[in-house]
């Protein structure tokens, strides 16, 4: 056995994230972890990479105990990790990425030269192509994930973690994900792979554990399994299929008009957008990253201001009204960048439920603490948000429950617009189960949802239409009972639908 963790246990006062869980890897094995948010997976992880150390337990490798106090110790044991949130600077080149830390030097500093050639010589290696001269701040973030792998490889690594690194990748990124993991898999490379995405793990994996409330409730083989058992372990319970009722639109309560934002590119970020939205209706919008999604929410929420062109909230006009009067006239957001836009990180739990709510809960200027608390700690119980306590700060939550926070946050402010951009983003299926079953309940109540997902299981299973987005237009429309992954896949490409 390349790598054995035995009964590692991690405590945090009062709070155990790891129960006495055993972890084992094989040489060129893809092993996978799952669980729901705040199951122990990454704390896991991090103590195998160096950055937590166990409060008991053993890691093994190659057969021999080690003890790691740092990231470093886990790289001279040939382990490497990529975190969910990449560790890259942008302003640097592809190659000097690559070879940080380990840089190639000349007579006179740095040999860049050097890097671009061992860049190049890693990348023919493993398959993986890049620009060695290219800025990471220019690369796609697929790009950057092929960049961060590239990185621990030239770090020798022979065991890779990789935390949930399909999260923020397009459908055509994945799957070269997907086949890049196989290849270097069978080029003798050892994964650990933590994800959310069940149909991903079974197309990839050999081996999957399953951990639930820091405990493994079972380790199977990918081939004598099924998303249905693995769901099951991790929740504890089956899940519920959804019943979608008919929709029933009503009048008009956001509409979009000519809007246009020419940003600093030859293509503008937003060219004539016109869309609307009706009550008790989903319009979902499907696009690939950085194709004017991100400039649209941000000038429906007045964000940003555009250049041309107007939104209308309940047949108002929002041209250069703040964020907080868009916000008190009926609107919601749940942001697609939960720690830039979602939360003060800082502050608690009970702090950032009631954000955008304290107006609600104040008499005479002070605020009514009884009545917030039993708020925040009603929705802590409803999606099932693991925190120590409605004090615990927001940066101590996994960022899956810190998204179920936000997600009901905002569904509590019961207004009659929302925007829901990546609402699922890292959550668990018990919990999308729960976010999607919410959304669906303010459209039965004749709330309008604009759902932006890069998910197309996501838009498909929750719109009643669906707007696709290419270089800032909006290049289709499909109603939903009839589109296809297909045809919104070859739209968001910049192709003309078919069939």
């Amino acid at each position: 056995m390349l790598l054995q963790l035995d009964k590692i246990t991690k405590s945090y006062g009062a709070v155990t994230a790891n129960r006495e869980v055993d972890f084992s890897l094989r040489a060129g094995e893809i092993h996978a972890l799952v669980g729901e948010n705040g199951a122990g997976k990454t704390t896991l992880m991090r103590i195998l990479y160096g950055m937590e150390t166990p409060t008991s337990g053993s890691i093994t490798v190659q057969g021999e105990e080690k003890f790691f106090s740092s990231p470093t110790d886990a790289i001279r044991s040939k382990i490497g990790m990529v975190h969910q949130h990449f560790m890259l600077f942008p302003s640097f080149t592809v190659a000097e990425n690559i070879v940080i830390g380990r840089e190639p030097s000349k007579a006179v500093g740095f040999d860049r030269k050097e890097a671009a050639a061992q860049t190049e010589a890693l990348a023919r290696q493993y398959g993986m192509p890049v620009d060695p001269w290219q800025k990471v701040e220019n690369c796609s973030l697929g790009m950057q994930q092929r960049v961060e792998i590239l990185k621990v490889l030239h770090q020798g690594a022979e065991i890779i973690i990789l935390d949930e690194p399909t999260a923020v990748l397009t459908p055509l990124e994945v799957k070269e994900l997907l086949v890049a993991i196989k290849a270097l898999s069978a080029k003798g490379k050892s994964f650990i792979l933590i994800s959310h995405k069940l149909q991903e793990i079974m197309e990839v994996a050999d081996r999957i554990t399953v951990l639930r409330d820091g405990r493994v409730t079972g380790t199977v083989n990918a081939e004598d399994t099924n998303v249905e058992e693995l769901s099951r372990l991790m929740v504890g319970r089956d899940l519920v299929d959804m019943i979608r009722e008919t929709p029933k639109p009503g009048k008009t309560v956001l509409e979009v008009k000519g809007l246009t934002i020419r940003g600093n590119q030859l293509n503008p970020a937003l060219n004539d957008v016109n869309l609307h939205v009706r009550e008790g209706e989903i319009v979902g919008i499907a696009g690939i990253s950085g194709n004017g999604q991100s400039e649209l929410l941000q000038a429906v929420s007045g964000l940003l201001k555009p250049d041309e062109g107007d939104v209308l909230l309940l047949g108002e006009s929002m041209k250069g009204q703040s964020v907080r009067t868009i916000r008190e006239r009926g609107m919601a957001h749940i942001p697609e960048d939960r720690y830039q836009w979602g939360v003060a990180k800082g502050a608690s739990v009970l702090e950032n439920g009631l954000m955008g709510h304290y107006r609600k809960y104040q008499r005479n200027g002070i605020l009514r603490g009884s009545a917030i608390r039993k708020l925040v700690s009603g929705w802590v119980q409803l999606f099932g948000i693991k925190t120590g306590s409605i004090y615990t700060k927001a940066q101590n939550l996994s960022g899956g429950n810190l998204q179920k926070l936000i997600v009901a946050r905002e569904l509590a402010q019961k207004t009659p617009f929302l925007i829901a951009a990546e609402p699922t983003r890292g959550v668990d299926v018990g919990a999308m189960e729960i976010i999607h079953g919410e959304l669906l309940k303010k459209r039965a109540e004749q709330g309008a949802i604009l759902l932006v997902s890069s998910e197309l299981t996501e838009i498909l299973k929750l719109s009643d239409r669906i707007l696709v987005m290419n270089e800032g237009r909006i290049v289709g429309e499909l109603p939903a009972e009839s589109a296809t992954e297909q045809q919104i896949s070859l739209l968001m490409a910049g192709g003309k639908a078919v069939g």
